[in-house]
Protein backbone atom coordinates (compact mmCIF):
# COMPACT_ATOMS: atom_id res chain seq x y z
CA UNK A 1 0.00 0.00 0.00
CA UNK A 2 1.09 3.25 -1.07
CA UNK A 3 1.69 6.24 1.60
CA UNK A 4 -0.65 8.28 0.01
CA UNK A 5 -3.42 5.46 -0.18
CA UNK A 6 -2.26 5.13 3.77
CA UNK A 7 -2.95 8.52 4.47
CA UNK A 8 -6.41 8.58 2.69
CA UNK A 9 -7.13 5.91 4.98
CA UNK A 10 -6.33 7.37 8.42
CA UNK A 11 -7.95 9.91 7.71
CA UNK A 12 -10.89 8.26 6.37
CA UNK A 13 -10.78 6.23 9.56
CA UNK A 14 -10.50 9.90 11.14
CA UNK A 15 -13.48 11.24 9.89
CA UNK A 16 -15.64 8.38 10.51
CA UNK A 17 -14.45 8.32 14.64
CA UNK A 18 -15.19 11.81 14.77
CA UNK A 19 -18.71 11.37 13.11
CA UNK A 20 -19.23 7.66 15.84
CA UNK A 21 -18.46 10.07 18.31
CA UNK A 22 -20.59 13.00 17.42
CA UNK A 23 -23.35 10.79 16.93
CA UNK A 24 -23.03 9.17 20.25
CA UNK A 25 -23.01 12.84 21.49
CA UNK A 26 -26.18 14.30 20.17
CA UNK A 27 -28.35 11.10 20.88
CA UNK A 28 -32.07 11.95 21.52
CA UNK A 29 -33.25 11.16 25.14
CA UNK A 30 -34.66 7.72 25.24
CA UNK A 31 -38.45 7.19 25.80
CA UNK A 32 -39.14 5.97 29.24
CA UNK A 33 -42.27 4.61 30.65
CA UNK A 34 -44.87 6.57 32.44
CA UNK A 35 -44.00 4.68 35.97
CA UNK A 36 -40.59 5.76 35.71
CA UNK A 37 -40.93 9.69 35.89
CA UNK A 38 -44.24 10.22 37.73
CA UNK A 39 -46.59 8.07 40.17
CA UNK A 40 -50.37 8.47 41.44
CA UNK A 41 -51.63 10.33 43.63
CA UNK A 42 -51.76 8.53 47.57
CA UNK A 43 -49.93 5.67 46.45
CA UNK A 44 -46.81 5.99 48.64
CA UNK A 45 -45.20 4.33 51.62
CA UNK A 46 -45.84 5.64 55.33
CA UNK A 47 -43.13 6.09 57.76
CA UNK A 48 -43.72 4.28 61.51
CA UNK A 49 -41.22 4.75 64.30
CA UNK A 50 -41.76 3.21 68.07
CA UNK A 51 -39.40 2.77 70.65
CA UNK A 52 -38.87 -0.33 72.18
CA UNK A 53 -36.20 -3.09 73.93
CA UNK A 54 -33.73 -5.58 73.13
CA UNK A 55 -32.95 -8.30 75.28
CA UNK A 56 -30.56 -11.25 75.43
CA UNK A 57 -27.43 -9.47 74.51
CA UNK A 58 -24.16 -10.87 75.00
CA UNK A 59 -22.59 -8.45 78.17
CA UNK A 60 -22.81 -5.33 74.93
CA UNK A 61 -26.11 -3.82 76.38
CA UNK A 62 -26.35 -0.36 77.40
CA UNK A 63 -24.88 1.14 80.58
CA UNK A 64 -27.89 1.64 83.06
CA UNK A 65 -25.63 4.01 84.77
CA UNK A 66 -25.16 5.89 81.67
CA UNK A 67 -28.25 5.65 79.86
CA UNK A 68 -31.35 5.34 83.04
CA UNK A 69 -34.07 5.54 80.52
CA UNK A 70 -33.05 1.95 79.76
CA UNK A 71 -33.86 1.40 83.29
CA UNK A 72 -36.86 2.76 83.54
CA UNK A 73 -38.47 1.74 80.01
CA UNK A 74 -37.47 -2.15 81.87
CA UNK A 75 -39.04 -1.16 84.96
CA UNK A 76 -42.53 -0.05 82.97
CA UNK A 77 -42.40 -3.34 80.71
CA UNK A 78 -42.03 -5.86 83.78
CA UNK A 79 -44.83 -3.75 85.73
CA UNK A 80 -47.26 -4.28 83.11
CA UNK A 81 -46.40 -7.74 83.23
CA UNK A 82 -47.26 -8.08 86.80
CA UNK A 83 -43.87 -7.48 88.14
CA UNK A 84 -42.86 -5.25 90.23
CA UNK A 85 -39.43 -3.77 90.95
CA UNK A 86 -38.49 -2.42 94.45
CA UNK A 87 -38.36 1.33 94.33
CA UNK A 88 -34.32 2.60 94.16
CA UNK A 89 -33.51 -0.65 93.23
CA UNK A 90 -30.05 -0.19 90.58
CA UNK A 91 -30.61 -2.54 87.90
CA UNK A 92 -27.14 -2.99 86.69
CA UNK A 93 -28.22 -5.11 83.13
CA UNK A 94 -25.83 -5.41 80.54
CA UNK A 95 -28.31 -7.32 78.15
CA UNK A 96 -30.65 -4.52 77.72
CA UNK A 97 -30.70 -2.12 74.98
CA UNK A 98 -33.11 0.79 74.86
CA UNK A 99 -33.71 1.16 70.51
CA UNK A 100 -35.51 2.79 67.85
CA UNK A 101 -37.87 0.77 65.49
CA UNK A 102 -38.31 2.43 62.01
CA UNK A 103 -40.60 1.27 59.01
CA UNK A 104 -41.80 1.95 56.09
CA UNK A 105 -45.65 0.68 55.74
CA UNK A 106 -45.97 0.05 52.40
CA UNK A 107 -49.23 1.47 50.42
CA UNK A 108 -52.62 -1.15 50.28
CA UNK A 109 -50.96 -3.23 52.87
CA UNK A 110 -53.57 -5.04 55.04
CA UNK A 111 -53.88 -6.77 58.50
CA UNK A 112 -51.95 -9.16 59.21
CA UNK A 113 -49.41 -8.56 55.85
CA UNK A 114 -45.54 -8.28 57.25
CA UNK A 115 -42.63 -6.11 56.40
CA UNK A 116 -38.90 -5.20 57.36
CA UNK A 117 -37.48 -2.72 60.41
CA UNK A 118 -34.78 -1.37 60.83
CA UNK A 119 -33.73 -1.49 64.41
CA UNK A 120 -30.90 1.21 65.94
CA UNK A 121 -29.49 1.85 69.71
CA UNK A 122 -30.45 4.93 71.04
CA UNK A 123 -27.77 4.11 74.51
CA UNK A 124 -24.31 3.20 74.68
CA UNK A 125 -24.82 -0.22 74.10
CA UNK A 126 -21.68 -1.77 71.99
CA UNK A 127 -23.30 -4.52 69.88
CA UNK A 128 -27.03 -5.56 69.13
CA UNK A 129 -25.92 -9.42 68.05
CA UNK A 130 -28.08 -11.76 68.71
CA UNK A 131 -30.25 -9.28 70.56
CA UNK A 132 -34.39 -10.37 70.40
CA UNK A 133 -36.68 -7.12 70.28
CA UNK A 134 -39.19 -7.32 72.19
CA UNK A 135 -42.96 -6.41 71.31
CA UNK A 136 -42.73 -2.91 70.14
CA UNK A 137 -45.77 -0.36 68.52
CA UNK A 138 -45.12 1.40 65.43
CA UNK A 139 -47.01 5.03 65.43
CA UNK A 140 -47.66 7.08 62.38
CA UNK A 141 -47.60 11.05 61.83
CA UNK A 142 -51.16 10.88 63.50
CA UNK A 143 -49.89 9.05 66.82
CA UNK A 144 -51.71 5.34 65.95
CA UNK A 145 -50.36 2.26 66.40
CA UNK A 146 -50.34 0.64 62.66
CA UNK A 147 -48.29 -2.35 63.10
CA UNK A 148 -46.10 -4.38 66.18
CA UNK A 149 -42.74 -5.37 65.68
CA UNK A 150 -40.82 -8.09 66.87
CA UNK A 151 -37.99 -10.72 66.49
CA UNK A 152 -34.70 -11.79 66.34
CA UNK A 153 -31.99 -9.40 65.04
CA UNK A 154 -29.38 -9.49 61.99
CA UNK A 155 -26.37 -7.26 62.31
CA UNK A 156 -24.28 -7.37 59.65
CA UNK A 157 -21.03 -6.00 61.81
CA UNK A 158 -18.33 -7.82 64.03
CA UNK A 159 -15.96 -6.80 66.59
CA UNK A 160 -13.60 -8.60 69.16
CA UNK A 161 -11.74 -7.09 71.64
CA UNK A 162 -8.83 -8.45 74.11
CA UNK A 163 -6.00 -7.19 76.04
CA UNK A 164 -6.78 -4.22 75.93
CA UNK A 165 -7.13 -4.58 71.34
CA UNK A 166 -10.12 -4.38 69.80
CA UNK A 167 -11.13 -4.60 65.71
CA UNK A 168 -14.23 -3.77 64.36
CA UNK A 169 -15.89 -4.57 60.81
CA UNK A 170 -18.96 -2.34 59.90
CA UNK A 171 -21.57 -1.14 62.69
CA UNK A 172 -22.64 -3.08 65.01
CA UNK A 173 -25.16 -1.11 66.66
CA UNK A 174 -28.31 -1.37 64.48
CA UNK A 175 -29.82 -4.58 62.60
CA UNK A 176 -32.25 -5.35 60.58
CA UNK A 177 -35.46 -7.97 61.20
CA UNK A 178 -37.15 -9.59 57.52
CA UNK A 179 -40.60 -9.80 57.93
CA UNK A 180 -40.36 -8.18 61.47
CA UNK A 181 -43.84 -6.50 61.95
CA UNK A 182 -47.42 -7.36 60.94
CA UNK A 183 -50.00 -4.70 60.07
CA UNK A 184 -52.59 -4.48 62.62
CA UNK A 185 -54.18 -1.21 61.31
CA UNK A 186 -54.76 -0.32 57.63
CA UNK A 187 -53.82 3.07 56.13
CA UNK A 188 -57.03 4.65 54.69
CA UNK A 189 -56.59 5.17 50.89
CA UNK A 190 -59.49 5.72 48.43
CA UNK A 191 -58.73 5.76 44.43
CA UNK A 192 -60.90 7.32 42.43
CA UNK A 193 -63.25 8.40 44.86
CA UNK A 194 -64.66 11.07 42.81
CA UNK A 195 -66.58 9.66 39.90
CA UNK A 196 -63.16 7.57 39.01
CA UNK A 197 -61.09 11.20 38.70
CA UNK A 198 -56.78 10.32 39.59
CA UNK A 199 -54.32 12.51 39.97
CA UNK A 200 -50.88 11.68 38.04
CA UNK A 201 -47.76 13.33 39.98
CA UNK A 202 -44.56 13.44 37.69
CA UNK A 203 -41.33 13.45 39.68
CA UNK A 204 -40.32 16.67 38.10
CA UNK A 205 -41.81 19.56 37.84
CA UNK A 206 -41.76 20.47 33.97
CA UNK A 207 -44.88 21.71 31.45
CA UNK A 208 -42.93 20.15 28.45
CA UNK A 209 -42.96 16.65 29.93
CA UNK A 210 -46.75 17.18 31.27
CA UNK A 211 -48.04 18.10 27.86
CA UNK A 212 -46.46 15.39 26.25
CA UNK A 213 -47.62 12.81 28.67
CA UNK A 214 -51.06 14.01 27.96
CA UNK A 215 -50.76 13.83 24.40
CA UNK A 216 -49.65 10.11 24.82
CA UNK A 217 -52.19 9.23 27.53
CA UNK A 218 -54.89 10.35 24.89
CA UNK A 219 -53.53 9.15 21.88
CA UNK A 220 -53.29 5.45 23.43
CA UNK A 221 -56.73 5.69 24.36
CA UNK A 222 -58.77 7.48 21.22
CA UNK A 223 -60.27 10.14 23.38
CA UNK A 224 -59.61 13.17 26.02
CA UNK A 225 -58.93 11.23 29.22
CA UNK A 226 -56.08 13.35 30.60
CA UNK A 227 -55.42 16.86 30.98
CA UNK A 228 -52.72 19.01 32.73
CA UNK A 229 -53.74 20.89 35.78
CA UNK A 230 -49.86 22.67 36.29
CA UNK A 231 -46.48 21.55 35.21
CA UNK A 232 -46.60 18.53 37.68
CA UNK A 233 -50.13 17.36 38.34
CA UNK A 234 -51.99 15.59 35.74
CA UNK A 235 -55.63 14.72 35.90
CA UNK A 236 -57.28 11.86 34.69
CA UNK A 237 -60.85 10.33 34.20
CA UNK A 238 -60.56 7.18 35.41
CA UNK A 239 -63.09 4.25 35.28
CA UNK A 240 -66.00 3.88 37.98
CA UNK A 241 -64.98 0.35 38.53
CA UNK A 242 -61.97 -1.02 40.98
CA UNK A 243 -61.00 -3.87 38.80
CA UNK A 244 -61.24 -1.70 35.75
CA UNK A 245 -59.74 1.43 37.59
CA UNK A 246 -56.87 -1.05 38.00
CA UNK A 247 -56.33 -2.06 34.50
CA UNK A 248 -56.67 1.82 33.21
CA UNK A 249 -53.28 2.55 35.76
CA UNK A 250 -51.44 -0.21 34.26
CA UNK A 251 -51.74 0.96 30.88
CA UNK A 252 -51.40 3.93 31.82
CA UNK A 253 -47.94 3.70 33.89
CA UNK A 254 -46.78 1.44 30.66
CA UNK A 255 -46.95 3.95 27.83
CA UNK A 256 -43.34 5.64 27.07
CA UNK A 257 -43.02 9.18 27.10
CA UNK A 258 -39.69 10.95 25.83
CA UNK A 259 -39.25 13.33 28.87
CA UNK A 260 -38.33 17.36 27.73
CA UNK A 261 -34.54 18.02 27.57
CA UNK A 262 -33.56 19.10 31.77
CA UNK A 263 -32.39 22.78 32.06
CA UNK A 264 -28.92 23.55 32.02
CA UNK A 265 -27.18 22.87 35.85
CA UNK A 266 -24.12 22.82 37.55
CA UNK A 267 -24.21 21.36 40.78
CA UNK A 268 -21.65 22.12 43.68
CA UNK A 269 -21.06 19.78 46.75
CA UNK A 270 -19.02 22.54 49.35
CA UNK A 271 -18.18 19.59 51.76
CA UNK A 272 -16.75 17.30 49.02
CA UNK A 273 -15.83 19.42 46.51
CA UNK A 274 -17.66 17.72 43.66
CA UNK A 275 -18.98 19.65 40.37
CA UNK A 276 -21.34 17.59 38.12
CA UNK A 277 -22.55 19.55 34.66
CA UNK A 278 -25.21 17.82 32.77
CA UNK A 279 -25.27 18.06 29.15
CA UNK A 280 -27.04 21.44 28.65
CA UNK A 281 -24.61 23.37 29.89
CA UNK A 282 -22.85 25.93 27.69
CA UNK A 283 -20.38 28.48 27.88
CA UNK A 284 -20.10 31.89 26.04
CA UNK A 285 -17.08 33.42 25.38
CA UNK A 286 -14.69 34.68 28.46
CA UNK A 287 -11.46 35.59 29.83
CA UNK A 288 -10.46 33.90 33.22
CA UNK A 289 -7.20 34.43 35.16
CA UNK A 290 -6.24 31.77 37.79
CA UNK A 291 -3.62 31.62 40.40
CA UNK A 292 -3.42 29.89 43.20
CA UNK A 293 -1.53 31.23 46.56
CA UNK A 294 0.03 28.82 49.30
CA UNK A 295 1.06 29.31 52.68
CA UNK A 296 3.75 27.47 54.37
CA UNK A 297 3.88 27.45 57.94
CA UNK A 298 7.49 25.31 58.80
CA UNK A 299 7.74 24.91 62.84
CA UNK A 300 11.58 23.79 63.84
CA UNK A 301 12.37 22.45 67.65
CA UNK A 302 15.89 22.70 69.03
CA UNK A 303 17.37 22.69 72.47
CA UNK A 304 18.49 25.25 73.86
CA UNK A 305 21.92 24.40 76.56
CA UNK A 306 23.26 26.35 79.27
CA UNK A 307 27.05 26.96 79.67
CA UNK A 308 28.68 24.34 82.15
CA UNK A 309 28.43 25.24 85.41
CA UNK A 310 25.85 27.80 85.04
CA UNK A 311 22.43 27.56 86.85
CA UNK A 312 20.73 27.38 83.52
CA UNK A 313 17.90 24.98 82.51
CA UNK A 314 17.80 23.24 79.17
CA UNK A 315 14.70 24.41 77.52
CA UNK A 316 13.62 23.43 73.88
CA UNK A 317 13.15 26.94 71.63
CA UNK A 318 10.92 26.69 68.55
CA UNK A 319 12.14 28.16 65.01
CA UNK A 320 8.67 29.38 63.07
CA UNK A 321 9.06 30.52 59.62
CA UNK A 322 6.17 31.78 57.25
CA UNK A 323 6.17 32.06 53.56
CA UNK A 324 3.94 32.93 51.09
CA UNK A 325 4.35 32.16 47.28
CA UNK A 326 1.34 32.43 44.42
CA UNK A 327 1.34 31.23 41.33
CA UNK A 328 1.34 34.06 38.56
CA UNK A 329 -2.45 33.54 37.15
CA UNK A 330 -2.66 34.33 33.43
CA UNK A 331 -6.18 35.27 31.42
CA UNK A 332 -7.46 32.63 29.57
CA UNK A 333 -9.83 32.36 26.87
CA UNK A 334 -12.64 30.18 27.80
CA UNK A 335 -15.40 28.78 25.65
CA UNK A 336 -17.59 26.15 25.04
CA UNK A 337 -21.05 24.53 23.01
CA UNK A 338 -21.12 21.39 24.36
CA UNK A 339 -20.54 19.29 27.24
CA UNK A 340 -17.10 18.40 26.03
CA UNK A 341 -15.89 22.02 24.66
CA UNK A 342 -16.95 23.04 28.65
CA UNK A 343 -15.25 20.53 30.51
CA UNK A 344 -12.06 21.67 28.33
CA UNK A 345 -12.15 24.66 28.75
CA UNK A 346 -12.11 24.43 32.59
CA UNK A 347 -9.77 21.80 32.32
CA UNK A 348 -7.37 23.97 30.61
CA UNK A 349 -7.26 26.62 33.86
CA UNK A 350 -5.21 23.86 35.80
CA UNK A 351 -8.07 24.73 38.86
CA UNK A 352 -8.99 22.08 42.10
CA UNK A 353 -12.06 21.38 42.31
CA UNK A 354 -12.62 24.07 45.45
CA UNK A 355 -10.71 26.88 43.01
CA UNK A 356 -13.58 25.88 40.21
CA UNK A 357 -16.60 26.68 42.33
CA UNK A 358 -15.42 30.21 42.77
CA UNK A 359 -14.78 30.37 39.11
CA UNK A 360 -18.27 29.06 38.06
CA UNK A 361 -20.24 31.42 40.60
CA UNK A 362 -17.86 34.43 38.44
CA UNK A 363 -18.52 33.18 35.21
CA UNK A 364 -22.28 33.16 36.29
CA UNK A 365 -22.16 36.50 37.53
CA UNK A 366 -20.60 37.47 34.34
CA UNK A 367 -23.33 35.84 32.34
CA UNK A 368 -20.95 33.48 30.80
CA UNK A 369 -21.79 30.45 31.84
CA UNK A 370 -25.28 29.52 30.45
CA UNK A 371 -26.49 27.43 33.37
CA UNK A 372 -28.49 27.09 36.46
CA UNK A 373 -26.01 26.82 39.80
CA UNK A 374 -27.27 24.81 42.75
CA UNK A 375 -25.27 24.17 46.15
CA UNK A 376 -25.34 21.12 48.06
Amino acid sequence: MSFGSMRKTFFGWRRLGVLVLTCLIALPAQAERIREIASFAGVRDNALVGYGLVVGLDGSGDRTMQAPFTGQSLTNMLSQLGITVPAGTNMQLRNVAAVMVTADLPAFARQGQRFDVVVSSVGNADSLRGGTLLMTPLKGADGDTYAIAQGNLLVGGAGASAGGSSVQINQQAGGRIANGATVEKEVPLALGRNGGRLELQLDQSDFGTAQRVVEAINRSFGYSVASAQNGRIISLDGPGDANARVNFMARVENLEVTPTEAPAKVVLNSRTGAVVLNGAVTLHQAAVAHGNLSIVIDSDYGVSQPNPFTEGETVVVQDTEVSIEQQPGTLKVVEGANLLDVVDALNSLGATPNDLMSILEALKSAGSLRAELEII
